[in-house]
Protein backbone atom coordinates (compact mmCIF):
# COMPACT_ATOMS: atom_id res chain seq x y z
CA UNK A 1 0.00 0.00 0.00
CA UNK A 2 2.74 2.47 0.90
CA UNK A 3 4.55 1.73 -2.36
CA UNK A 4 1.45 2.60 -4.31
CA UNK A 5 0.36 5.62 -2.25
CA UNK A 6 0.53 9.18 -3.45
CA UNK A 7 4.28 9.61 -2.75
CA UNK A 8 5.16 6.31 -4.40
CA UNK A 9 2.83 6.42 -7.42
CA UNK A 10 4.81 9.09 -9.28
CA UNK A 11 7.94 7.09 -8.55
CA UNK A 12 6.26 4.02 -10.03
CA UNK A 13 5.37 5.95 -13.18
CA UNK A 14 8.97 7.09 -13.53
CA UNK A 15 10.28 3.58 -13.04
CA UNK A 16 7.90 2.06 -15.59
CA UNK A 17 8.72 4.68 -18.20
CA UNK A 18 12.36 5.40 -17.43
CA UNK A 19 13.39 4.49 -20.99
CA UNK A 20 11.10 7.15 -22.41
CA UNK A 21 12.39 9.62 -19.83
CA UNK A 22 15.98 8.92 -20.88
CA UNK A 23 15.11 9.34 -24.56
CA UNK A 24 13.28 12.61 -23.88
CA UNK A 25 16.15 13.96 -21.80
CA UNK A 26 18.65 12.97 -24.50
CA UNK A 27 16.50 14.63 -27.17
CA UNK A 28 16.31 17.91 -25.24
CA UNK A 29 20.03 17.85 -24.41
CA UNK A 30 20.98 17.06 -28.02
CA UNK A 31 18.93 19.93 -29.46
CA UNK A 32 20.27 22.40 -26.90
CA UNK A 33 23.81 21.20 -27.61
CA UNK A 34 23.18 21.61 -31.33
CA UNK A 35 21.96 25.17 -30.77
CA UNK A 36 25.04 25.97 -28.69
CA UNK A 37 27.24 24.65 -31.50
CA UNK A 38 25.35 26.69 -34.08
CA UNK A 39 25.69 29.84 -31.97
CA UNK A 40 29.42 29.43 -31.45
CA UNK A 41 31.15 27.56 -34.26
CA UNK A 42 28.70 27.80 -37.17
CA UNK A 43 27.61 31.38 -36.51
CA UNK A 44 31.21 32.61 -36.21
CA UNK A 45 32.03 31.25 -39.64
CA UNK A 46 28.81 32.69 -41.05
CA UNK A 47 29.45 36.14 -39.61
CA UNK A 48 32.98 36.17 -41.07
CA UNK A 49 31.65 35.26 -44.49
CA UNK A 50 28.89 37.86 -44.25
CA UNK A 51 31.41 40.57 -43.38
CA UNK A 52 33.55 39.47 -46.32
CA UNK A 53 30.57 39.49 -48.70
CA UNK A 54 29.67 43.04 -47.66
CA UNK A 55 32.95 44.28 -49.17
CA UNK A 56 33.51 41.95 -52.12
CA UNK A 57 31.61 41.25 -55.31
CA UNK A 58 32.09 37.49 -55.17
CA UNK A 59 32.07 35.40 -52.00
CA UNK A 60 31.06 32.06 -50.52
CA UNK A 61 27.75 32.16 -48.65
CA UNK A 62 27.63 28.48 -47.66
CA UNK A 63 28.53 29.20 -44.04
CA UNK A 64 25.70 31.71 -43.82
CA UNK A 65 23.25 29.26 -45.36
CA UNK A 66 24.38 26.47 -43.05
CA UNK A 67 23.50 28.47 -39.94
CA UNK A 68 20.09 29.52 -41.23
CA UNK A 69 19.07 26.12 -42.57
CA UNK A 70 20.21 24.19 -39.52
CA UNK A 71 18.44 26.59 -37.20
CA UNK A 72 15.25 25.89 -39.16
CA UNK A 73 15.87 22.14 -38.73
CA UNK A 74 16.08 22.61 -34.98
CA UNK A 75 12.90 24.71 -35.02
CA UNK A 76 11.13 21.94 -36.95
CA UNK A 77 12.12 19.33 -34.36
CA UNK A 78 11.03 21.62 -31.52
CA UNK A 79 7.73 22.50 -33.20
CA UNK A 80 6.73 18.93 -33.99
CA UNK A 81 8.15 17.24 -30.90
CA UNK A 82 4.52 17.02 -29.76
CA UNK A 83 3.96 14.27 -32.35
CA UNK A 84 6.38 12.01 -30.48
CA UNK A 85 4.68 12.87 -27.19
CA UNK A 86 1.29 11.93 -28.67
CA UNK A 87 2.58 8.62 -30.00
CA UNK A 88 4.19 7.71 -26.68
CA UNK A 89 1.17 8.77 -24.64
CA UNK A 90 -1.31 6.83 -26.73
CA UNK A 91 0.81 3.72 -27.19
CA UNK A 92 3.03 3.28 -24.15
CA UNK A 93 1.80 5.47 -21.30
CA UNK A 94 -1.87 4.44 -21.41
CA UNK A 95 -2.64 2.13 -24.33
CA UNK A 96 -0.20 -0.63 -23.47
CA UNK A 97 -1.25 -0.75 -19.82
CA UNK A 98 -4.95 -0.95 -20.70
CA UNK A 99 -4.29 -3.62 -23.32
CA UNK A 100 -2.02 -5.76 -21.13
CA UNK A 101 -4.13 -5.44 -17.98
CA UNK A 102 -1.44 -3.64 -15.94
CA UNK A 103 -3.84 -0.78 -15.24
CA UNK A 104 -6.51 -3.14 -13.94
CA UNK A 105 -3.94 -4.76 -11.67
CA UNK A 106 -3.00 -1.38 -10.21
CA UNK A 107 -6.68 -0.62 -9.56
CA UNK A 108 -6.94 -3.74 -7.41
CA UNK A 109 -3.93 -2.76 -5.28
CA UNK A 110 -5.47 0.20 -3.47
CA UNK A 111 -4.95 2.77 -6.22
CA UNK A 112 -8.16 4.35 -7.45
CA UNK A 113 -8.51 4.72 -11.24
CA UNK A 114 -8.72 8.50 -10.92
CA UNK A 115 -5.51 8.67 -8.87
CA UNK A 116 -3.81 6.29 -11.30
CA UNK A 117 -4.74 8.44 -14.32
CA UNK A 118 -3.84 11.66 -12.51
CA UNK A 119 -0.35 10.34 -11.78
CA UNK A 120 -0.03 9.06 -15.33
CA UNK A 121 -0.73 12.56 -16.62
CA UNK A 122 0.91 14.73 -13.96
CA UNK A 123 4.40 13.20 -14.00
CA UNK A 124 4.87 13.27 -17.80
CA UNK A 125 3.25 16.71 -17.98
CA UNK A 126 5.84 18.10 -15.58
CA UNK A 127 8.75 16.55 -17.47
CA UNK A 128 7.40 17.59 -20.86
CA UNK A 129 6.85 21.16 -19.62
CA UNK A 130 10.39 21.42 -18.27
CA UNK A 131 11.93 19.98 -21.42
CA UNK A 132 9.91 22.11 -23.83
CA UNK A 133 10.55 25.26 -21.80
CA UNK A 134 14.30 24.61 -21.98
CA UNK A 135 14.05 24.10 -25.75
CA UNK A 136 12.05 27.30 -26.25
CA UNK A 137 14.50 29.38 -24.23
CA UNK A 138 17.49 27.93 -26.07
CA UNK A 139 15.88 28.43 -29.47
CA UNK A 140 14.84 32.01 -28.71
CA UNK A 141 18.43 32.79 -27.76
CA UNK A 142 19.73 31.26 -30.99
CA UNK A 143 17.08 32.92 -33.17
CA UNK A 144 17.75 36.42 -31.86
CA UNK A 145 21.54 36.17 -31.60
CA UNK A 146 22.37 36.42 -35.32
CA UNK A 147 19.53 38.09 -37.25
CA UNK A 148 21.72 38.56 -40.31
CA UNK A 149 22.15 34.80 -40.70
CA UNK A 150 18.54 33.76 -40.19
CA UNK A 151 16.68 31.75 -42.80
CA UNK A 152 13.12 33.09 -42.73
CA UNK A 153 11.41 35.37 -40.24
CA UNK A 154 8.76 35.21 -37.50
CA UNK A 155 6.05 34.17 -39.97
CA UNK A 156 7.71 30.82 -40.67
CA UNK A 157 5.44 27.96 -39.55
CA UNK A 158 8.00 26.21 -37.35
CA UNK A 159 9.66 29.38 -36.05
CA UNK A 160 6.28 30.80 -35.03
CA UNK A 161 5.67 27.85 -32.68
CA UNK A 162 9.23 27.22 -31.52
CA UNK A 163 9.76 30.75 -30.20
CA UNK A 164 7.09 30.70 -27.51
CA UNK A 165 4.88 28.81 -25.07
CA UNK A 166 2.83 27.27 -27.89
CA UNK A 167 5.54 24.59 -27.99
CA UNK A 168 4.69 23.62 -24.40
CA UNK A 169 0.95 23.84 -25.11
CA UNK A 170 1.18 21.52 -28.12
CA UNK A 171 3.17 18.97 -26.11
CA UNK A 172 0.68 19.01 -23.22
CA UNK A 173 -2.19 18.76 -25.68
CA UNK A 174 -0.52 15.79 -27.35
CA UNK A 175 -0.20 14.11 -23.96
CA UNK A 176 -3.91 14.61 -23.24
CA UNK A 177 -5.04 13.62 -26.75
CA UNK A 178 -2.91 10.47 -26.62
CA UNK A 179 -4.44 9.57 -23.27
CA UNK A 180 -7.99 10.10 -24.51
CA UNK A 181 -7.30 8.08 -27.65
CA UNK A 182 -5.89 5.20 -25.63
CA UNK A 183 -8.89 5.29 -23.29
CA UNK A 184 -11.21 5.09 -26.27
CA UNK A 185 -9.39 2.37 -28.21
CA UNK A 186 -7.60 0.39 -25.46
CA UNK A 187 -5.17 -0.94 -28.08
CA UNK A 188 -1.55 0.10 -28.43
CA UNK A 189 -1.01 0.40 -32.18
CA UNK A 190 -4.39 1.93 -33.09
CA UNK A 191 -4.00 4.45 -30.26
CA UNK A 192 -0.53 5.35 -31.52
CA UNK A 193 -1.75 5.98 -35.06
CA UNK A 194 -4.86 7.93 -34.10
CA UNK A 195 -2.94 10.05 -31.56
CA UNK A 196 -0.37 10.97 -34.21
CA UNK A 197 -3.08 11.81 -36.75
CA UNK A 198 -5.10 13.90 -34.29
CA UNK A 199 -2.07 15.91 -33.15
CA UNK A 200 -0.93 16.46 -36.72
CA UNK A 201 -4.45 17.57 -37.69
CA UNK A 202 -4.45 20.13 -34.87
CA UNK A 203 -1.11 21.52 -36.05
CA UNK A 204 -2.36 21.73 -39.62
CA UNK A 205 -5.68 23.34 -38.72
CA UNK A 206 -4.06 26.09 -36.67
CA UNK A 207 -1.41 26.68 -39.33
CA UNK A 208 -4.21 27.24 -41.85
CA UNK A 209 -6.30 29.52 -39.63
CA UNK A 210 -3.41 31.23 -37.82
CA UNK A 211 -3.76 34.47 -39.75
CA UNK A 212 -7.35 34.82 -38.49
CA UNK A 213 -6.54 34.48 -34.78
CA UNK A 214 -6.00 38.23 -34.45
CA UNK A 215 -7.45 41.13 -36.47
CA UNK A 216 -5.15 42.12 -39.33
CA UNK A 217 -4.25 45.67 -40.28
CA UNK A 218 -5.98 47.10 -43.37
CA UNK A 219 -4.06 49.91 -45.02
CA UNK A 220 -5.59 51.90 -47.90
CA UNK A 221 -3.46 54.51 -49.70
CA UNK A 222 -3.78 56.73 -52.71
CA UNK A 223 -0.43 55.61 -54.07
CA UNK A 224 1.18 52.20 -53.96
CA UNK A 225 3.56 51.86 -51.02
CA UNK A 226 6.15 49.37 -49.95
CA UNK A 227 4.99 46.73 -47.50
CA UNK A 228 5.92 47.26 -43.84
CA UNK A 229 9.21 45.65 -42.92
CA UNK A 230 8.95 42.10 -41.53
CA UNK A 231 5.19 42.16 -42.03
CA UNK A 232 3.11 39.08 -42.76
CA UNK A 233 1.26 40.26 -45.86
CA UNK A 234 -2.02 38.42 -46.31
CA UNK A 235 -3.35 40.27 -49.36
CA UNK A 236 -2.57 43.31 -51.45
CA UNK A 237 -4.08 44.85 -54.53
CA UNK A 238 -5.69 47.82 -56.17
CA UNK A 239 -9.06 49.55 -55.79
CA UNK A 240 -10.85 49.68 -59.14
CA UNK A 241 -14.40 50.95 -59.67
CA UNK A 242 -14.79 51.03 -55.91
CA UNK A 243 -13.90 47.35 -55.47
CA UNK A 244 -10.76 45.64 -54.22
CA UNK A 245 -8.90 43.60 -56.83
CA UNK A 246 -6.16 41.44 -55.37
CA UNK A 247 -2.86 41.11 -57.19
CA UNK A 248 -2.34 37.68 -58.72
CA UNK A 249 1.30 38.46 -59.38
CA UNK A 250 3.19 41.72 -59.63
CA UNK A 251 1.60 45.14 -59.72
CA UNK A 252 -0.16 45.86 -63.05
CA UNK A 253 1.46 49.28 -63.21
CA UNK A 254 5.24 49.55 -63.22
CA UNK A 255 7.82 52.05 -64.41
CA UNK A 256 8.60 55.64 -63.50
CA UNK A 257 6.06 57.70 -61.50
CA UNK A 258 4.57 59.26 -64.63
CA UNK A 259 4.05 55.86 -66.26
CA UNK A 260 2.52 54.41 -63.10
CA UNK A 261 0.14 57.38 -62.80
CA UNK A 262 -0.95 57.08 -66.43
CA UNK A 263 -1.41 53.29 -66.09
CA UNK A 264 -3.53 53.76 -62.96
CA UNK A 265 -5.71 56.27 -64.77
CA UNK A 266 -6.14 53.95 -67.74
CA UNK A 267 -7.17 51.07 -65.47
CA UNK A 268 -9.39 53.31 -63.31
CA UNK A 269 -7.31 52.55 -60.21
CA UNK A 270 -8.25 54.98 -57.45
CA UNK A 271 -6.17 53.52 -54.61
CA UNK A 272 -4.25 50.59 -53.22
CA UNK A 273 -4.73 48.37 -50.20
CA UNK A 274 -2.69 45.96 -48.10
CA UNK A 275 -3.90 43.50 -45.45
CA UNK A 276 -1.11 42.39 -43.15
CA UNK A 277 0.06 41.46 -39.69
CA UNK A 278 2.94 43.65 -38.48
CA UNK A 279 5.71 42.05 -36.47
CA UNK A 280 4.09 43.41 -33.29
CA UNK A 281 1.21 40.97 -33.84
CA UNK A 282 3.44 37.98 -33.16
CA UNK A 283 2.63 37.73 -29.46
CA UNK A 284 -1.15 38.28 -29.77
CA UNK A 285 -1.32 35.63 -32.49
CA UNK A 286 0.96 33.28 -30.59
CA UNK A 287 -0.84 33.61 -27.26
CA UNK A 288 -4.28 33.13 -28.81
CA UNK A 289 -3.03 29.97 -30.50
CA UNK A 290 -1.51 28.81 -27.22
CA UNK A 291 -4.86 29.35 -25.51
CA UNK A 292 -6.72 27.38 -28.18
CA UNK A 293 -4.30 24.45 -27.88
CA UNK A 294 -4.50 24.47 -24.08
CA UNK A 295 -8.29 24.50 -24.29
CA UNK A 296 -8.16 21.38 -26.49
CA UNK A 297 -5.77 19.80 -23.98
CA UNK A 298 -8.11 20.50 -21.06
CA UNK A 299 -11.09 19.17 -23.01
CA UNK A 300 -9.23 15.96 -23.90
CA UNK A 301 -8.11 15.44 -20.30
CA UNK A 302 -11.63 16.01 -18.94
CA UNK A 303 -13.08 13.55 -21.45
CA UNK A 304 -10.44 10.98 -20.50
CA UNK A 305 -11.38 11.25 -16.81
CA UNK A 306 -15.09 11.05 -17.65
CA UNK A 307 -14.45 7.95 -19.72
CA UNK A 308 -12.42 6.30 -16.96
CA UNK A 309 -15.39 4.89 -14.93
CA UNK A 310 -16.70 3.16 -18.04
CA UNK A 311 -13.31 1.58 -18.65
CA UNK A 312 -13.15 0.52 -15.01
CA UNK A 313 -16.51 -1.23 -15.23
CA UNK A 314 -15.51 -2.92 -18.46
CA UNK A 315 -12.29 -4.18 -16.87
CA UNK A 316 -14.20 -5.61 -13.91
CA UNK A 317 -16.61 -7.44 -16.21
CA UNK A 318 -13.69 -8.91 -18.16
CA UNK A 319 -12.01 -10.06 -14.95
CA UNK A 320 -15.24 -11.81 -13.81
CA UNK A 321 -15.53 -13.60 -17.11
Amino acid sequence: MSALGIPGLPRTVLRLHRSALIVWGAFVAALIGWLVWLNTVTSSAGERQRAYCDHHDTCNILDQLNYGQRTVWVATLVCYSSLAVAAWSGASLIGRELESGTAQLAWTQGVSPARWLAAKLAVPALLVTLGCTALVLAYRRAWSAHPGLRDGDWTSVVTFVARGPATVAYALCALAVGTLTAMLLRRTLPALGVSLAATWALHLALEIFREHLWPAVNRVTATEELWPRHAWVLESGAIRHGHRVAYTGTSPCEGNPAQVKQCAADLDITGYYTVYHPQSHYWPLHLVETGVVLAVAVLAAVLAFRLLPRRTRAARKESLV
